[in-house]
């Protein structure tokens, strides 16, 4: 049996800066994990990008993290084959947001 655990993921290419902003409310209300990452949105580039800081945020290879839905959108689905708790204590630990947040 396969822990897995699914987060939704809201990507900011092109920033200054790759980054996990940390979890935070969007409009419709839903719980979301904000990142940055510094590479456009060109043949996958950001998709990379946000997968290889995923991987060092929680220190789960890459090859554990992926795109399941949002592959062409800034709003995507990402699944972790880790527990859920070992996701978010490591991606809280790895933002400067502590918590959850408006915005």
């Amino acid at each position: 049996m396969t822990i897995e655990t699914i987060i939704a993921v809201r990507v900011q290419p092109n920033a200054s800066r790759d980054a996990v902003e940390g979890f935070a409310t969007d409009a419709d209300g839903a719980i979301v994990l904000k990142v940055r990452v510094s590479a456009v949105p060109d043949k996958g580039k950001a998709n990379k990008a946000v997968i290889k800081l995923l991987a060092a945020a929680t220190g789960l290879p890459k090859s554990a993290i992926s795109i399941i839905a949002g592959g062409k959108s800034r709003s995507k689905t990402v699944r972790f084959e880790a527990s859920a708790e070992m996701v978010r204590t490591a991606l809280e630990t790895a933002s400067p947001n502590k918590g959850t947040s408006k915005g």
